[in-house]
């Protein structure tokens, strides 16, 4: 039904064009030939822009036969071949073209044509190529195209198609070459696709496939290459694979396919080429590999593959390349690997677990032209006769543990270009043997115990483009002839112990781009040849001693994008090193550097990274500084800078760490700080700010340090502190704060250290401080005027150690809670008003952590047993007075009682004497008399001796 609806279409349009030729013909006339093709093609060229002007032959007074790009039917009335490939037209393709019935091949590759592919061309029922390839073109493959039961070549790969290749692709059953590489195609494979009998050439690579590669393929019998890498296609390689007898190319890379390599891929007795790269095959290589006497290249690496290197080029005699790397492989080189009539120029083994000394073996391959056993586990020392490989140009021994020293064979490498022996144990001298290699380009001997001097030979390797010795013994200066090296870009000798000063001679290795001479022991001034190095974008001299000011020449330095020449003696002005505006890293930290800051720094609007910290700098932070919007960190602590903190700072958003401290700054406390969003570290202590921490403060929601201590700040700590929940340290002493302990601190929980002393803090300690768990440096609140009880809650904190809570106005006793503090190793709780016993795990503290609390007692302070005894014997003394002073009462009252009765008694029986003997009436009033003034005496404080004289008298 669809084919008769295009017939009837094709009748249609072939009618219209036929009344619009001679409607153009009987009006404009053509001259040149009469055929129906010319118009369609002049037609055509209207719809395309041409500005290479490739179709400027396109015209009606020549025959089109001779047009640019027309291939004729042998009598010349019809177009049987279109070819504009790489004419830089652009458009799209016209629908037009299915009126070039004869047409055998279409070639429009390669230039820049969009839109999509018109159903049209469907209708070109004799096309046998079409080839669209490198263009723009997008959509759906429209499905009249699989109707071109003649096609034999069909290329429209490096477009933008997308969509499924749908199964009506085994309709071409003449198809000899298909390429669909590098477009966006999704889905799988169609199994139709064995129906293909004459496929030669299958280029699936670099789409979104997916599923399984289906078993029909095998119906391809005459299949030779077969390309379908840069997908997501999983599942193992199938077996029939093996079927495919002339298959020469078979590229299944970067796939997530699964499984063992098929046994069976080693009937491809015509294999030349075979890439199984990055997928997720696994167990051992095939032995019958060996099999594939006409390969050239084998990729299995960036896969899960085990065992022996099993594969020889003693058998694979045509073998050229053979890449394993990345792998589980283990074992050692077989000894059987290579001989003398080997190919083998490539073998990368690198990123393995293989082991034993330097493979001799490989000696056997005097091919070899580059070789990679890196990381790996070889060892021992390399052989002296590693010079056979004369034909080596790369080199990579990297990352094992090669020890012993660099043979001086390495000399006799005459082609010798990049040299990796990093990550190892070499020691020893650099021979100078090295100075033959002149085609070496990178020598990289970096991160091994090399030591002696840099051999001046060195500098004979004129071709050399790198050297890094990083992190080795080398001693002496730098070769004075090192300016030999015109080629060199990068110079890396840090980490050394070298010393002495730059050499003059440097200034004239006019390539150079980096130079790292940092950790070494250099001295000496900048030579004024640094001048002449107009590519350096990197230079590191920190850690050395260098000194004296900067020459002003360095200004001409226009290409300086990172500096580092922290922990030197550097002194003067820092303006020599500001000529580039490209700066992205400036680094002058503990140097001698004077004067302002300069406003020139903002004209390196890339600026991330800037420290000035610890010289003699001066003056105000520049307002130009709203200019460095890209600023990260900005360190100028330790100087003698001056005024308010600039609030253009607050354009600088991308801030990660803004660090003040240690200068003479004042005024308030910027809360412009709160825009800072991205603020990882915040230290504006040790200056002369006032007034209070801005809330806003809260809104720095990264920020992991806080220090803003030795200041004058006054007023509460904000709230809003707790918003900060990533915070690490919070430094706030020696300030004039004041009010409680905001008990929204606990939602700090990552806070490892917290400093609140030396302010004028009141109330309780918050019993939610025991809430931040992973408090470790320190937890300092000592000398505020905090009271009340120590909150038992504090012993959560196991991993704290160190704790002062000294000088304040804390009660009650020391909780026992507190013994589960076992990583203390500093507390003091003195000068309180603590009282009772100490847990027994605070015997270990000295005497000072404890002083000023009368109260306390138990190890190390005397114990509370001793203390309840001298209590004890305290009230023993006072009960003694009591009973003693309670004693001679009683007996003086039972006394004077007894002498009254027996006074009574003696004068009541005198009475009874007198009176018998003389009528007793005198008697009785002398008695009474006596008594009289017995009274009298009494009243005038004689009462103790009228009682003695009654005493005595009887």
């Amino acid at each position: 039904m669809k084919l008769e609806m295009g017939s009837s279409r094709v009748s249609q349009l072939m009618l219209f064009s036929a009344i619009a030729f001679a409607v153009l013909a009987a009006v404009h006339g053509l001259g040149g030939d009469n055929s129906t093709d010319s118009y369609w093609l002049l037609r055509i060229k209207s719809e395309l822009v041409d500005p290479l002007r490739v179709l400027d032959s396109w015209s009606p007074g020549a025959h089109m036969c001779s047009w640019n790009g027309i291939t004729c039917s042998h009598d010349q009335t019809h177009v049987s071949g279109l070819n504009l490939s790489c004419s830089g037209l652009s458009g799209s393709i016209s629908p037009e073209l299915w009126h070039l019935a004869s047409l055998e091949t279409l070639d429009l590759s390669s230039n820049f044509l969009a839109g999509s592919v018109p159903s049209e061309l469907g209708m070109l029922q004799d096309l046998r190529i079409l080839l669209l390839y490198s263009n723009f073109i997008s959509g759906k493959i429209p499905e009249d195209i699989y109707s071109l039961k003649k096609l034999q070549v069909l290329r429209i790969g490096d477009n933008q198609f997308s969509g499924e290749i749908t199964p009506s692709i085994g309709n071409l059953t003449e198809l000899t070459v298909l390429g669909l590489a590098s477009c966006q195609f999704n889905g799988s494979i169609p199994v139709e696709i064995g129906n293909l009998k004459h496929l030669v050439s299958l280029d699936l690579q670099k789409n979104n496939l997916s599923g399984l590669i289906p078993e029909e393929l095998r119906g391809c019998k005459e299949l030779q290459n077969f390309a379908a890498s840069d997908n997501r296609l999983e599942g193992e390689i199938p077996t029939s694979m093996g079927s495919l007898k002339l298959l020469q190319v078979l590229n299944l890379a970067n796939n997530s396919l699964s499984g063992s390599i098929p046994v069976q891929l080693s009937h491809l007795s015509n294999l030349k080429y075979l890439n199984l790269l990055g997928n997720r095959l696994s167990g051992q290589i095939p032995l019958e590999l060996n099999r594939l006497v006409q390969l050239e290249k084998l990729d299995l690496s960036m896969n899960t593959l085990s065992g022996p290197v099993s594969l020889f080029s003693s058998q694979l005699k045509n073998l050229e390349t053979l890449v394993l790397s990345n792998n589980d492989l283990t074992g050692s080189i077989p000894s059987n690997f290579c001989l003398q009539n080997s190919n083998l120029q490539q073998l990368f083994l690198h990123q393995n677990n293989l082991t034993g000394k330097f493979p001799l073996e490989l000696l056997n391959c005097p091919s070899l032209q580059q070789l990679d056993v890196s990381n790996n586990n070889f060892e021992g020392g390399l052989p002296y006769g590693i010079d056979k490989l004369k034909n080596l140009t790369d080199l990579k021994l990297n990352t094992n543990s090669f020890s012993g020293k660099l043979p001086p064979a390495i000399g006799n490498m005459s082609n010798l270009v990049n040299f990796y022996l990093f990550d190892n144990v070499i020691t020893g001298k650099l021979p100078p043997e090295i100075g033959k290699l002149k085609r070496l380009s990178i020598i990289y001997l970096y991160d091994n115990q090399l030591s002696g001097g840099i051999p001046i030979e060195l500098t004979n390797c004129t071709s050399i483009t790198e050297i890094d010795l990083f992190g080795n013994h080398f001693t002496g200066s730098i070769p004075p002839t090192i300016g030999k090296l015109k080629n060199l870009i990068v110079l890396q000798l840090r980490q050394n112990d070298l010393s002495g000063p730059i050499p003059p001679s440097l200034g004239y290795c006019r390539k150079l781009q980096i130079l790292a001479l940092a950790d070494n022991k250099l001295s000496g001034t900048l030579p004024p040849t640094f001048r002449f190095l107009s590519e350096l974008y990197k230079v590191t001299l920190y850690n050395n001693s260098f000194e004296g000011p900067l020459p002003s020449s360095l200004f001409l330095l226009k290409n300086l994008q990172i500096i580092n020449f922290s922990h030197n003696r550097f002194r003067g002005s820092i303006y020599p090193l500001l000529g580039s505006n490209s700066l992205t890293a400036l680094d002058l930290t503990n140097n001698s550097f004077s004067g302002p800051v300069p406003s020139r720094l903002a004209m390196s609007r890339n600026l991330s990274r800037l420290r000035l910290a610890h010289n003699h700098l001066i003056g105000n932070i520049p307002n130009e500084f709203v200019e460095l919007i890209e600023l990260r960190f900005l360190d100028l602590s330790f100087n003698n800078l001056t005024g308010d903190v600039s609030p253009q700072l607050s354009n600088c958003r991308k801030l990660e760490h803004l660090l003040l401290s240690n200068n003479k700054l004042t005024g308030i406390m910027p809360s412009w700080l709160g825009r800072l969003e991205e603020l990882g570290e915040l230290d504006f202590s040790s200056n002369n700010f006032h007034g209070e921490i801005p809330a806003q403060l809260g809104n720095c929601l990264r920020l992991l340090k806080l220090s803003l201590h030795s200041n004058n700040l006054s007023s509460k700590i904000p709230q809003e502190i707790g918003n900060l929940t990533s915070l690490n340290v919070l430094n706030l002493q020696r300030n004039n704060l004041s009010g409680f302990i905001p008990s929204k601190i606990q939602e700090c929980k990552k806070l490892y250290e917290l400093r609140l002393s030396e302010n004028f803090l009141t109330g309780s300690i918050p019993p939610e401080l025991g809430r931040l768990t992973e408090l470790q440096v320190m937890l300092d609140l000592s000398k505020n005027s905090l009271s009340g009880e120590i909150p038992s809650s504090l012993g959560n904190l196991v991993k704290l150690e160190t704790l002062n809570l000294s000088f304040n106005y804390l009660q009650g006793e020391v909780p026992f809670s507190l013994a589960k503090l076992t990583s203390l190793h500093m507390l003091n709780l003195s000068n309180n008003d603590l009282q009772g016993q100490l847990p027994s795990t605070f015997s270990g503290f000295p005497l000072s952590s404890f002083v000023g609390n009368n109260k306390l007692c138990g190890p190390p302070l005397l114990s509370c047993l001793g203390s309840r005894g001298r209590e004890k014997k305290s009230l023993s003394n006072a009960a003694v007075v009591g009973i003693v002073v309670a004693i001679v009462c009683t007996s003086t009252v039972i006394c004077l009682t007894m002498l009254y009765i027996m006074v009574r008694m003696w004068r009541n029986w005198r009475r009874v004497m007198i009176s018998s003997l003389d009528g007793g009436g005198t008697e009785q009033t002398r008695e009474e008399d006596e008594w009289a003034y017995g009274e009298e005496k009494r009243k005038n404080g004689e009462y103790w001796k009228v009682n003695s004289m009654a005493m005595n008298l009887h």
